[in-house]
């Protein structure tokens, strides 16, 4: 998808931005923007793609998307309803320069170091959760002060990074319309079959070509994005699709085979299908 550089839009005199998405879908094209991004999902369930790694996101969940990472929420289309999603917007210089480096402040380091390669916050106080979801309606001061509990919480709260890959801050307009295509094809066709030809022509490139620029701006082959792709897709049916068999799972993800589907969970996920459904992990 086009990586547009996206400017959150910002009230006069107001460096902290609370925003509340509570569409069909949320903003759809993969962008990036200077402000740190804190997004808690209230409804909806869908495909979060941030740099060259991919999530399933489900509601109760908290993700932290670093100042100029690309990324995108992608709801999905059997929601019931709208989804919704409160999310804050800041820069480390939004309250002075050095407001986050001062001795009083050291505690959130980690914060900071952190929120470079995106992360899923695992745990959260449930106070902190019913704070965020109504934070819209707080006064400035109150909503400054949510916002560095937060980030306390943050600093010390057990997370999972989202990406380690150390995406290029300057994305040409080529470029990014190149990506969007590859990767609108790819969302809309995982469950099928795709050659390495067919997306290729999709750019207009030789597949040689295709393999080098792909893995020069993603930092892996499209195939190991559209496996992970799948996986993701297949670990979404196995946690909430009980009746559904581990080898129709496989086939309704997109692969071939049930004995190829079970290798590459195992080599991405460190565990079978069968106890990721069982211990629903």
């Amino acid at each position: 998808m086009k990586v547009y550089p996206f400017k959150i839009p910002k009230p006069l005199n107001n460096n902290l931005i609370i925003q509340v998405d509570e569409e069909d879908i949320f903003y759809n094209k993969l962008h990036q923007h200077q402000e740190i991004q804190i997004s808690y999902i209230q409804k909806g369930t869908g495909t979060l793609l941030v740099a060259d790694s991919i999530h399933t996101y489900n509601p109760g969940e908290l993700y932290v998307i670093g100042s100029n990472l690309p990324h995108v929420f992608q709801c999905d289309a059997n929601n019931l309803g709208k989804s919704k999603m409160v999310s804050i917007f800041f820069t480390k210089q939004s309250f002075g320069e050095k407001f986050f480096d001062t001795v009083e402040m050291n505690e959130l380091h980690s914060f900071f170091k952190n929120a470079g390669s995106g992360f899923k916050a695992t745990s959260l106080p449930l106070a902190l959760e019913n704070s965020i979801r109504t934070i819209v309606d707080l006064s400035i001061l109150n909503s400054f002060i949510v916002l560095i509990q937060l980030l306390q919480n943050l600093s010390h709260a057990k997370v999972k990074t989202l990406t380690s890959f150390v995406y290029p801050k300057n994305i040409t307009d080529a470029d990014g319309k190149r990506m969007q295509i590859i990767f609108d094809y790819a969302i809309s066709n995982f469950t099928n079959e795709i050659t390495l030809q067919s997306v290729a022509d999709l750019v207009f490139m030789t597949p040689n070509a295709f393999c080098r620029y792909f893995k020069q701006r993603t930092n892996k082959t499209f195939f190991q994005f559209l496996i992970e792709l799948r996986l993701e897709y297949a670990c979404k049916l196995l946690k909430t699709e009980s009746e559904m068999s581990v080898e129709d799972i496989s086939i309704k993800s997109g692969f071939n085979n049930l004995s190829n589907f079970n290798r590459k969970f195992k080599e991405y996920k460190n565990s079978t299908p069968k106890r990721y459904k069982n211990y629903n992990y």
